[in-house]
């Protein structure tokens, strides 16, 4: 009986890590953009530099309160991390802005077999036939849903290529680091948060500027848009974790395919909050289409030989006191 307990308290902690990331991420989609389309405040990367300063006060709180213990990740790691991440969010911001929603969506959607190749050629995982079919049910599910019109161009193909490798990059890396320096969550986040505030607070209202030739200092900060502002930091600080979190139980292929349960909810919300024309026929086969693919994946890569690793093992170093 041990041993059945044992799983069926890590599926639970499993489900509660993802409840967990659903919300954060869904609440942070609403309130930011409420606070850009509402209130007009459109300077992404900068928000994401405050996202993190906040994270980062939080870890330190946590160090005080001795809920985090002291570790340690060298310092070419981080930094290593830190521009994976960075590239990963600045090259998301201009994918947006050069590219068609249709091809911001395809790219986002490319994120998947990216992390599947990174998983295959570093880690040396095996994925069986179900569990590559099912990730394929699920990219044309949401696809289905999700792309419309689709138009690139040279540049905006370029922002997006950086954008695809760098996300993938980051995800595959937050795996990475904590197994091989035995990191839980808000340890790596205790790392890796102050170095991301910084660097994207110098660059972010530069970048801002050039993408909508606007200030952040010159913003009207009202009390409305500053509560927003607010609220976005706060919840971010669970986005952040979260998705640490959900990336060490689940590896980066697993947070991308469930990631997109995260798209099916976001467009369930825009039929309520903003009527029918955004559930059309479309948008509802596709979403039974990636809904039965999500299922699937569980189920296939869950077996016995649905997703192993063959003959490799990371080495490890003990964290340090």
């Amino acid at each position: 009986m041990a041993p059945a307990r044992k799983a069926e308290e890590k599926a639970a902690a499993d489900a509660a890590a993802w409840m967990f990331n659903v919300v954060t991420s869904v609440g942070i989609i609403i309130v930011n953009k409420a606070l850009m389309a509402t209130h007009g405040f459109s300077f992404a990367t900068t928000l994401t530099g405050m996202h993190f300063a906040t994270t980062t006060l939080m870890t330190l709180i946590l160090k005080m309160l001795g809920v985090v213990q002291p570790s340690h990740l060298p310092l070419p790691e981080l930094l290593k991390f830190v521009v994976f991440a960075n590239f990963s969010i600045v090259g998301m911001n201009i994918s947006l802005m050069w590219n068609s929603v249709g091809f911001y969506q395809i790219a986002k959607l490319s994120m998947i077999p990216v992390s599947c190749l990174l998983e295959v050629v570093l880690d040396k995982i095996r994925y069986s036939r179900d569990t590559k079919l099912s990730i394929g049910v699920v990219l044309l599910g949401v696809g289905v849903c999700t792309v419309t019109d689709v138009s690139v161009n040279a540049r905006g193909f370029i922002a997006a290529f950086i954008a695809v490798w760098s996300t993938s990059m980051q995800q595959y890396y937050v795996h990475y680091l904590q197994r091989k320096y035995s990191l839980s969550s808000f340890n790596l986040l205790a790392h890796t948060a102050p170095a991301q505030a910084a660097s994207l607070l110098l660059l972010g209202p530069f970048l801002d500027f050039w993408l909508t030739n606007a200030r952040v200092d010159k913003y009207d900060y009202k009390t409305a848009s500053s509560i927003f502002i607010f609220l976005s930091c706060t919840i971010a600080v669970g986005t952040n974790l979260s998705q640490f979190i959900c990336i060490g139980r689940f590896t980066a292929v697993s947070f991308q395919v469930l990631g997109h349960m995260k798209t099916i909810l976001v467009l369930i919300m825009g039929f309520f909050f903003f009527g029918k024309e955004n559930l059309n026929l479309q948008v509802v086969f596709g979403m039974v289409i990636a809904i039965v693919g999500m299922i699937w994946y569980g189920n296939a890569s869950s077996k016995p030989g649905g997703k192993e690793r063959r003959g490799h093992s990371l080495p490890t170093n003990k964290t340090e006191t």
